[in-house]
C-alpha cells in the first residue's frame, strides 16, 4: 500500500494531511514552522504526479533539484490538533530556471493559508539551470493562474 499522493483537478493539487500531536504547540494549535512541511510535501506531491520525481531529476546530467528562493505566507486561521487539512497547489509559472507556485491550506471550504513559492531548478553546486525540456513541458500543461488574480 503506498501513502495517498493527493490529486489533481480543476488545475490544482489537492493533498489530504491530519494535524498529529507532533505538529502543534503547547497549545494544541499548529506551530508556524510546520505549515511549511505540509507546504512542502504539497509541492513534492504535487511534482511528482505531474511526472516530476526529485530522484530522476538527480539522475540527469548534471543532477538538479529544486531550491525555494522565497516564499511569502499568510496565515489567516489556525488548525488544531486532529483536524483534517488539504493542501491546494497550483503551478503559476515556470520559466528558465524558475518556478513558481501558489498554495493554500484549508479545512473544509475554510482558507487558514496562502502561500506564494518561487522555487529555483539548481545544479549540486548552487548555480540556477533552465529546466530541463521534458520537466517544463510537464509544467506547462498545468500552469494555472493564481487564485486571487
Amino acid at each position: 500500500m503506498s501513502p495517498d499522493a493527493g490529486q489533481w483537478s480543476g488545475g490544482a493539487h489537492r493533498l489530504p494531511v491530519r494535524v498529529y500531536y507532533e505538529d502543534t504547540d503547547f497549545t494544541g494549535v499548529v506551530y508556524y514552522a510546520n505549515y511549511l512541511k505540509f507546504l512542502e510535501r504539497g509541492r513534492t506531491d504535487a511534482l511528482r504526479t505531474a511526472g516530476v520525481s526529485h530522484s530522476d531529476l538527480l539522475a540527469l546530467d548534471p543532477p538538479l533539484g529544486f531550491a525555494v528562493r522565497r516564499i511569502a505566507v499568510d496565515y489567516i486561521a489556525p488548525a488544531r490538533i486532529d483536524d483534517a487539512l488539504v493542501v491546494e497547489t497550483r503551478f503559476v509559472e515556470a520559466r528558465g530556471a524558475r518556478l513558481s507556485v501558489s498554495q493554500r491550506i484549508l479545512k473544509g471550504e475554510s482558507v487558514l493559508i496562502t502561500a506564494q513559492v518561487d522555487a529555483a531548478c539548481i545544479d549540486l553546486n548552487g548555480r540556477p539551470r533552465r529546466l530541463p525540456a521534458a520537466t517544463a513541458a510537464s509544467f506547462e500543461r498545468l500552469i494555472t493562474p493564481r487564485p486571487d488574480a
